[in-house]
């Protein structure tokens, strides 16, 4: 179709649509974790304890909720973008490994898996032209 070849045009407009929404959805997530005080940020740290990290849950915890709140807000106004999305990326295989296990299997851990593979992808494909870091 000649009408959504011409979207190719607008993929900068595209990241920031997914930067903007990915950010959002993180800020929300993570916003409260960070609020949560010490005693939400030791029961989020101890997700490490499935991938064999069984010290400081208190540090790991304010350390994803502030890479979640923070992030998010740099992944909208795309600023450090490469290393928020890495940040993030180890967030969400912690994510993952604490879903499976905890025995939630694939269908637990799925948005935790989609969101790490975005991650990735956009890791590769940089922040576009409508951000602080464009190139």
């Amino acid at each position: 179709m000649a009408l959504l070849s011409k979207l190719s045009n607008y993929k900068n407009f595209g990241l920031l649509l997914v930067r903007t929404g990915l950010g959002i959805t993180f800020i929300h997530y993570g916003y409260p974790m960070l609020m949560g005080g010490v005693h939400g940020w030791k029961e989020t740290g101890y997700a490490t304890r499935y991938i064999g990290i069984n010290f400081l849950p208190i540090v790991w915890g304010f350390l994803a909720a502030v890479t979640e709140t923070f992030g998010g807000f740099l992944l909208i106004i795309g600023m450090a973008f490469r290393p928020v999305c890495i940040l993030l990326c180890i967030t969400l295989i912690i994510a993952t490994a604490t879903h499976l296990g905890k025995g939630e299997g694939f269908s637990g851990a799925v948005h935790a898996i989609e969101d790490a593979f975005i991650f990735a992808g956009l890791l590769f494909v940089g922040p576009g032209k409508y951000s602080v870091d464009k190139k």
